[in-house]
């Protein structure tokens, strides 16, 4: 979840942006809504590396945007466009998929087991083997 600020600060971005394309000029003076507050502390770790994770590509774009990344932020970033990154994404989220479809499969087999194995049980019973009967 993003905070508040850090919204409010990606719409003030989206704003400038419309501005410079629009052949305004940007200011340098801060305005109000880009300064940034505090988040509320995360509840669980996964939250906070998810806040982090937004500050990390706030910062990075934000270093971009002023020609100050470093090669590798740069380089990053390009990776992240390119065929092959996108291709690989593709072939992860293919492998999640019959990862998911395997184990379920397991799971059906399981319980295909656990039937046969209780109509078996019926059976015996139905039958007249099972001395328990009466």
């Amino acid at each position: 979840m993003f905070c508040l600020s850090v919204k409010k600060a990606i719409q003030t971005t989206l704003k400038v942006k419309r501005k410079h394309y629009k052949g305004e000029e940007m200011t340098k003076k801060k305005d109000k809504d880009t300064v940034k507050k505090r988040c509320p502390p995360a509840m669980n770790p996964e939250a906070r590396e998810n806040q982090m994770i937004a500050l990390a590509v706030d910062l990075a774009e934000q270093q971009l945007r002023d020609g100050t990344a470093s090669s590798q932020v740069i380089t990053h970033y390009l990776k992240l466009g390119s065929t092959k990154e996108k291709i690989e994404k593709e072939i992860l989220e293919k492998q999640k998929e019959l990862i998911a479809a395997k184990t379920e499969a397991l799971q059906s087999t399981k319980r295909i087991e656990e039937l046969y194995t209780e109509a078996m049980e019926a059976m015996k019973d139905y039958g007249g083997r099972n001395e328990n009967v009466f």
